[in-house]
């Protein structure tokens, strides 16, 4: 194009870290962010809520992830295996204990124009199944091990650059927080 003109295509290729001598020919690669892969508006919990409620929650809506918000921020996520794993040790129903039991404290929480690619290096560092996505300090969605298989299939189907695929050193190192009242 002219001088001093938008050129999309070579911004795409910028972005996606491919050299434009060699690709050129192919339409543009897509860097995705969290936020094109994740459920959106996800529901929530309150810490001291019975675990009873939760799993009601998770049953009709057939989730498998729970925020946990108190005080206008998140405070962890309850997951169906966290509630299953307080029944098998506990050998008790769950209605004596609260989501504040068997929560995860501290979850992950990207923002959703963090790069899809570094929410799953996170996660897999991590080992995870689940990210908070929080936008000024709202819980925007949930991105979950199974949409990070909807994005895998994609990018082998070619919507993503090739960079993406074969990864990088991550910028930061994350150490898990994952912790529990029920193993105090």
């Amino acid at each position: 194009g002219r001088q001093g003109e938008f050129e999309p295509r070579k911004v795409a290729f910028v972005l996606a870290g491919t050299s434009l001598a060699t690709r050129s020919a192919s339409p543009p690669m897509i860097v995705p962010h969290v936020s094109e892969y994740m459920t959106p508006g996800p529901f929530a919990l309150g810490p001291r809520e019975p675990l009873l409620n939760a799993r009601r929650l998770m049953e009709k809506y057939d989730l498998r992830h729970l925020p946990v918000w108190s005080e206008g921020k998140l405070v962890g996520i309850v997951s169906d295996r966290d509630m299953s794993l307080v029944q098998t040790f506990a050998h008790a129903r769950p209605e004596p204990f609260t989501v504040e039991d068997v929560m995860t404290v501290d979850p992950y929480a990207p923002s959703p124009d963090t790069p899809l690619v570094e929410v799953v290096r996170v996660m897999l560092e991590r080992k995870i199944g689940s990210a908070v996505v929080v936008d000024g300090g709202q819980i925007v969605g949930i991105f979950t091990s199974t949409d990070a298989m909807r994005a895998l299939v994609d990018a082998l189907g070619g919507k993503f650059a090739p960079s993406l695929l074969l990864g990088g050193p991550t910028s930061r190192r994350h150490d898990s927080r994952r912790k529990s009242r029920l193993g105090r």
